[in-house]
């Protein structure tokens, strides 16, 4: 990165219910100088001839650092033809790419998964039939999906379990204060940053360093 790039921070979540804790977000890592891209304030690239799936994918790929809110509120873009929110493809498409990311699930999503376990239903095949009223409290149980999905769940090794701290959340200030915490050290997330993108050398067939 040069001197004067600044490091790219996506956030990616729902807007529903939780606009003034994104207004906040946006405004703490602005202030810390990142370039904050987020569908909420309107600062995410847009190809105006590409879908809105596409551009946020787009987005995902080319960012620098991905910041996963998940809340009891799945997000838009699903429908009988698209089995996934936009949310939940970002954030397995981050996971996929092993972008650097932070992920922040709340309390509830937290609760609602140990509780359908503590149940007997501790897969999504035995839970996936399950209907849910709708409601503003929780809303779909597919964000146990993408809980599970950024603690690797499916890696049964503890110890192969790299990149699946996901930090549980309740308030506003929680989550302020977890993101102050991991992006304040703008130099050591510089640092990171470059030790990330920086390409493997290559041994030619004599063994030196290409």
């Amino acid at each position: 990165m040069s001197k004067n790039t600044k490091p790219v921070i996506m956030v990616s979540s729902v807007v529903y219910g939780i606009e003034e804790l994104l207004e906040r977000v946006y405004a703490l890592l602005t202030a810390m100088g990142y370039e904050v891209w987020m569908f909420h304030k309107g600062t995410m690239p847009v190809v105006p001839d590409r879908t809105a799936f596409e551009n946020c994918l787009t987005a995902v790929e080319n960012c620098d650092i991905f910041l996963s809110i998940i809340t009891p509120q799945y997000g838009s873009g699903k429908d009988k033809n698209i089995p996934r929110s936009i949310v939940h493809d970002e954030l397995l498409k981050a996971i996929k790419l092993d972008k650097p990311r932070w992920i922040l699930a709340h309390d509830h999503v937290v609760f609602a998964r140990s509780l359908l376990r503590n149940l007997g239903y501790k897969t999504k095949k035995d839970w996936g039939n399950l209907k849910l009223k709708k409601s503003d409290i929780f809303e779909d149980l597919r964000v146990i999906e993408m809980f599970e999905a950024a603690i690797k769940h499916e890696i049964k090794d503890l110890n192969q379990r790299k990149g699946n701290w996901v930090q549980k959340f309740f308030s506003d200030e929680d989550v302020q204060l977890f993101a102050f915490s991991q992006f304040y050290r703008f130099q050591d997330v510089e640092i990171f940053l470059k030790k990330q993108k920086k390409p493997e050398m290559k041994k030619n067939n004599k063994g030196r360093i290409e």
